[in-house]
Parts: structure tokens; C-alpha cells; sequence
């Protein structure tokens, strides 16, 4: 997979992530620890985003 596609399939995940976040968030019967999971899950993805992108466009 190149690392335009990588980042892309990332992206699609962090928003995933942030769809399941709001949805535990709205259900009263979520629990503590799964909204800290996502939300760790979510940060690690961002970081990952983070990093990839910078090294794309230093190689641009």
C-alpha cells in the first residue's frame, strides 16, 4: 500500500473511531473504560497520522 493509501485508510479509521466515541458517549449503559479505550485507540491513530504525514510531505 502506498503511503497516500495508507494515510487515506487511516483517516477512514479515526473517523470510525470517532463515530463509535460519540455513539458510547450518547448510551448511558457505555462503560468508563470503553470510552477510554476508543478515545486511546483514536489518539494512537492521530499520532500515527500525525507522523506519516510529516514524513510525506518532507519527501514531497
Amino acid at each position: 500500500m502506498s503511503l497516500d493509501g495508507r494515510i487515506r485508510e487511516l483517516s477512514r479509521r479515526h473517523l470510525s473511531l470517532e463515530a463509535e466515541l460519540r455513539d458510547a458517549i450518547l448510551h448511558p449503559s457505555s462503560r468508563d473504560e470503553d470510552i477510554r479505550e476508543i478515545k486511546r485507540r483514536k489518539l494512537r491513530l492521530k499520532e500515527e497520522l500525525e507522523r506519516l504525514s510529516a514524513g510525506n510531505r518532507s519527501a514531497a
